[in-house]
């Protein structure tokens, strides 16, 4: 039996030996049921292995040089883009192995964009992954922006808003050097680890080349009988590999997710690394994931950034196919290596090094050089996008398990909440609602009237979602089996005519080829509510099972060979198919509606670039306080890489928490950018109030902590979808200064504002948290004042909370009436939490809009930014426009939202009590204060500070205002 889901899963042992490679070196637990012998190590994937022993006769062998070399008469420098031929001058160059053709794109964003491919080859590379990741066209940098130069073997370019940055590039032995303000920052190809292996015509001469005949074995299971079967390797699968460069950074690199690994990436290779095994990416269906591993997951982003005091830069590696990367720390006087961060000052510097193997595919590398991470984030998100600005109710809570039985379970769930006075916006349906694992459908006995149960949770404000995955199940009574198949639209095998068939959840599956324009638009279709009967639009989607997983696949995944749209073999486009699959759902929740609804869609697959089509989560973690513990790690790297709408199942999927895991899960859930519980078919019923008192009462108050707070999220995610930056932060990024927090990952940022610790460990009641910079912090509970960092102290974390924190210096928006939906609060007015820093000044936002449509892009929206300075709050529209004003907006829009009043001011870090407040709107001129008696109560925290609490300051949000404090 499938643990993962408890039906059964065909399975035996299998070898997986790849092929076709491309690779580069880049510098830049828990007790587990996982199935090791169903996935890959880096010794039976031939690329990586010949890869590894690579670099490590390069290491060897003493005076080891790159074999590349540019040829300096073929540099090319013509709008932004310098062009030239790559020579490898240890092998032969007759007419059917041409040069490699290099190119360099200076990007207007100060991105830089290094492409290498062959010249001419008996089989092209492929190249498409740009044409689904990259958002739109982008602009190349203008001529006068940058200049050139070529001194001998040298050329040099100098670009940047301020010409700080400089491009170094030395023809033989090739190698490019970034350099910022004169300091060297990021070296590609400086241990000379760049390699390509071409393709080769047949298996004898692969063998004869790489001395390897396993390098084309590929052992698989198809069909209903679980026997292995070898599948022979066609021409597309002998692709090559390429093994380009090393990177290294100072002391801490992060990113390239998914692992359930720390947030500052571990070493894979050199003395005493805790990995032995490479990072890979690779997107697999692994349930009960073990800790602590470079493994691959579910989801891939080849993003990494390093980080040191003195300068921030990234890498983006633009490629879908299955990759390993080795990590290696060492200490070093001087720079080496293809990726280096290096310190001003030539002194023993700890490194790390990077180095990247993909099987197939063109080598795409994105260079990011800040100077800082903000530019890094809007950098990045500029070319592959942000986070699409969410419903409003996808940011509350939701409820979820595998299965809700029947539409009276529903129900009662759903009474549940309402009778213990507990918030909730969505309640979740898994495969067991469908009629036999057909997607699109509902078992008619226990779901007879499903638009009646969606209506009558939409009464209250709340929402319903269902899974719908890729395979389609092989029925020709079911019409989306038999439309897929009339219409062509499936995944072929490697003969290119037939369609695949794997098992998975309905038995005999076929799988949607998303690569085909005809097969997204059909998918689409199928979510109109004619088609989708018993849909309405209080329903949204649950992509599931998208990496994809098919049970008796190789690895539980599709097999390589198998053929997309337009001939495209499944390897170049592995890391991709989740998102497209994703993608094509969202296209369809907006295009069944007449009223501009935005879609709201989850996937558990995914790669850059999904984070324009929805949430994602962790995967099918296991109810134990080690994985609580990972979470934040995991989801922190997730979000630096580009991906806010990020979270991981309340709880635990597998396995039965007690009272206090599920509590304190709940605590750190409700500072997780999607707030999901989520529970296995076998785990046993864990409603929030099924433990009984003190802890109904303790997640009752988790979760309206989050409600009270979803003004500020709501902002946040305004702010990521307008400029990249991440919800759930890093410490380093918030303190880039301070070397404390750079190898930090159990506590966390929630914007610039909130600091989080969460509890994970049983029986704590006092965490050590480290307060960064050197302001105070203000717990949101009781708004005590926590004496300014920068340091390490101990705070009470008793059961009914985890260490929560506002930093002095910002105003965060609230809501602080109880409801049972975040639809209930759409009038409610707001609360400004004031922190003040020690110069008695704070800054914050709020946005908002209708929290439905995409009027948003239409500029029907409030966006104001508040200003505490010198005893005076004022609000004003940080675009110099007032909208409310300024704009011909619909009255609906301003009668909801712009006439919304704040109720109350809270001021946290006066020196001494306020005594008197004179309030003054504003409506574009300023005028003398009017003196107005106001509600305001001042006492002393438990800390020694005053919090002061101005009630009914008479104000509303849509209109500026000033007011000063005395």
């Amino acid at each position: 039996m499938d643990p993962a889901r408890g039906h059964t899963r065909l399975s035996s042992s299998k070898k997986t030996i790849l092929r076709s490679v491309l690779a580069l070196g880049l510098v830049l637990g828990c007790i587990s049921a996982v199935k090791r012998e169903d996935f890959k190590t880096c010794a039976q994937s031939g690329f990586c292995t010949r890869n590894r022993a690579y670099a490590d006769y390069a290491k060897e062998t003493s005076n080891w040089a790159s074999p590349f070399q540019l040829n300096p008469p073929s540099l090319r420098l013509q709008a932004g883009v310098l062009k030239g031929e790559l020579i490898n001058t240890q092998e032969e160059q007759p007419s059917s192995r041409p040069a490699l053709s290099f190119e360099l794109q200076l990007i207007d964003n100060d991105a830089v964009r290094v492409r290498i491919n062959e010249q001419d080859p008996i089989h092209p590379r492929y190249d498409g992954v740009q044409d689904t990741v990259i958002v739109k066209p982008y602009g190349l940098a203008n001529e006068s922006t940058y200049q050139f130069k070529q001194e001998g073997g040298v050329t040099l370019i100098q670009y940047g808003a301020q010409n700080q940055n400089t491009i170094k590039i030395t023809s033989a032995p090739f190698k490019i050097e970034f350099l910022v303000n004169g300091v060297s920052t990021i070296v590609l190809n400086e241990e000379g680890l760049l390699r390509f292996e071409r393709l080769r015509k047949n298996q004898q001469e692969s063998a004869e080349e790489d001395g390897d005949g396993k390098l084309v074995d590929q052992d698989a299971e198809e069909g209903g009988g679980g026997g292995e079967i070898k599948i022979e390797k066609s021409e597309l699968e002998k692709k090559m590999e390429e093994n380009f460069w090393e990177e290294r950074v100072i002391r801490h690199v992060y990113g390239i997710p998914e692992h359930a690994s720390s947030l500052s990436l571990k070493a894979t290779r050199g003395p005493g690394a805790p990995y032995s095994e490479p990072y890979r990416l690779y997107n697999l269906d692994v349930f009960e994931y073990e800790l602590d591993n470079p493994m691959a997951l579910y989801g891939s982003i080849p993003f990494m950034l390093g980080h040191s005091k003195n300068i921030s830069a990234a890498v983006f590696w633009m490629n879908a196919a299955e990759t390993w990367i080795d990590v290696e720390k060492n200490i070093e006087s001087k720079s080496s290596g293809i990726l280096s961060w290096i310190k001003t000052k030539p002194v023993l510097t700890p490194l790390t090094k990077t180095h990247w193997m993909s099987e197939a595919g063109v080598l795409d590398l994105f260079v990011f050089l800040g100077p800082t991470q903000r530019d890094i984030f809007r950098q990045f998100s500029s070319l592959v996008g942000t986070t699409a600005l969410p419903q409003a109710f996808s940011i509350a809570y939701h409820q979820c398990r595998w299965n809700y039985n029947t539409q009276q379970d529903v129900s009662q769930v759903d009474a549940g909440f309402d009778e213990h006075d507990i918030p909730y916006d969505v309640i979740w349906l898994d495969i067991e609602h469908t009629n036999g694992k057909r997607y699109f459908t509902w078992d008619d006995a226990k779901f007879p009237n499903p638009t009646d149960m969606q209506q009558a949770l939409e009464a209250k404000g709340r929402k319903m979602v269902t899974i719908i995955d890729p395979h389609i199940k092989m029925d020709n009574d079911y019409h989306v089996s038999k439309e897929g198949s009339d219409l062509d639209l499936y995944i072929k095998n490697k003969d290119g005519e037939s369609s695949f068939n794997g098992w998975c959840w309905p038995g005999n599956s076929q799988w949607i080829d998303f690569y085909n324009p005809k097969a997204r638009d059909w998918w689409a279709s199928q979510f109109s509510y004619d088609r989708y009967k018993g849909s309405t639009k209080a329903l949204f989607t649950w992509n599931d099972m998208n990496e994809p997983s098919v049970f008796n696949g190789p690895e539980i995944t599709i097999p390589k060979d198998v053929i997309h749209y337009g001939g495209v073999e499944h390897r170049n486009v592995h890391n991709l198919y989740g998102t497209m699959f994703h993608s094509a759902t969202a296209q369809g929740l907006i295009q069944r509606n007449e009223t501009n609804q935005r879609p709201f869609v989850l996937s558990r697959a995914f790669f850059a670039g999904t984070q324009r089509y929805g949430a994602i989560w962790t995967g099918d973690n296991l109810a134990t306080w080690e994985h609580l513990e990972a979470a934040a790690p995991m989801l922190l790297s997730i979000a630096i890489s580009g991906i806010s709408f990020a979270g991981a199942d309340v709880g635990g999927f597998f396995g039965n928490p007690d009272a206090e895991l599920l509590t304190r899960w709940y605590q750190a859930g409700a500072f997780y950018p999607f707030f999901r519980a989520h529970a296995h078919l076998d785990s046993k019923r864990r409603e929030p109030w099924l433990f009984g008192e003190p802890y109904t009462t303790q997640i009752r108050e988790a979760i309206r902590t989050r409600y009270a707070y979803l003004p500020f999220w709501y902002t946040l995610f305004h702010e990521a979808s307008v400029d990249g930056m991440p919800i759930m932060r890093p410490m380093f990024t918030e303190f880039p200064e301070d070397e404390q927090v750079f190898g930090m990952d159990d506590q966390y940022m929630i914007g610039n504002a909130l600091l989080v610790k969460p509890v994970t460990k049983a029986g704590i009641t006092q965490s050590k948290i480290y307060f960064a910079g050197n302001e105070k912090w203000f717990d949101i509970m009781d708004y005590d004042k926590v004496e300014q960092g920068p340091g390490f102290k101990e705070v009470a974390s008793p059961a009914n909370k985890i260490p929560v924190y506002q930093r002095a210096g910002t105003i965060v928006p609230k809501r602080e009436r109880p409801r049972r939906s975040s639809k209930a609060m759409e009038h409610d007015p707001f609360t400004l939490v004031i922190a003040l820093d020690s110069q008695g000044q704070a800054n914050g936002r709020i946005y908002l809009d209708d929290g439905e449509t995409f009027n948003y892009e239409k500029g029907e929206y409030l966006l104001r930014e508040f200003r505490y300075s010198n005893g005076v709050l004022s609000s004003h529209d940080p675009n110099e426009v007032s909208s409310s004003q300024d704009q011909d907006w619909p009255t609906d829009f301003m009668r909801r939202f712009g006439e919304l009043r704040i109720e109350r001011f809270v001021i946290l870090g006066n020196k001494s009590p306020l005594s008197q407040v004179i309030p003054h709107q504003v409506a574009g001129l300023f005028c003398a204060f009017t003196p107005v008696k106001q509600v305001l109560e001042c006492s002393q925290g438990p800390s020694g500070g005053h919090i002061c609490t101005v009630k009914e300051p008479q104000v509303v949000l849509g209109e500026e205002f000033v007011i000063e404090f005395k």
